[in-house]
């Protein structure tokens, strides 16, 4: 099957098999994939929290407002966080980047202030989630991305204390019962006129 053809049938799953599980060599490929997204000036502002502990995954089901079920039910849950104090980026760029992009990061960003070097940081986080879910058809792994998380209490959960969670995407198999599949729920998109434009 072509990658466009996996992207044709991927969804957002809604209904999970609790029973349904990723193997590790799969887990590791993420790993390794999500490692190596892309973010502007080489920045990598984040951490990606693998949760397959099934005590911590009951703590951030409570934690996920109307997703509770796909978290307790998925395989892995993985939080994808941000750096919070742009001090520790600062800081983290200036050991691991080249002068010419820290120089930009000085010039263009910084100087934005403190909320928006923060909007800046959480913008490279959403890349990557790109990155994950074309992995993720690609590999025929089920997901369901949500921004739909208490993200304050997912922080006191995980103790990542540089870092905030930003969203979060479950992976796992989903349920034969699931009715957002394309067999049930055909994909829904503006027509391609209205979104791919030519000049």
């Amino acid at each position: 099957m072509s990658f466009l053809e996996k992207m044709k049938s991927r969804y957002t799953v809604k209904k999970y098999n609790p029973q349904g599980t990723i193997s590790e060599e799969q887990i590791q490929q993420l790993k390794e994939i999500l490692h190596l997204s892309p973010s502007s000036i080489n920045s990598q502002p984040w951490n990606f929290v693998f949760v397959s502990d099934p005590e911590t995954k009951a703590l951030l089901a409570e934690a996920s407002y109307f997703n509770k079920e796909k978290v307790l039910d998925g395989s892995h849950l993985i939080v994808f966080q941000a750096l919070k104090n742009p001090e520790d980026f600062e800081k983290q760029i200036e050991e691991n980047l080249p002068e010419g992009s820290v120089t930009y990061y000085k010039t263009f960003v910084k100087p934005k202030g403190k909320a928006e070097i923060r909007s800046w940081l959480k913008h490279q986080v959403y890349l990557s989630l790109g990155v994950l879910l074309s992995a993720c058809a690609d590999m025929g792994i089920d997901s369901t991305p949500m921004e739909g998380i208490e993200t304050e209490k997912y922080d006191a959960i995980l103790k990542n204390e540089k870092y905030e969670s930003v969203f979060a995407v479950v992976i796992g198999v989903k349920s034969e019962e699931d009715k957002n599949q394309p067999v049930h729920t055909p994909k829904r998109r503006l027509e391609r006129q209205h979104v791919i434009l030519e000049i």
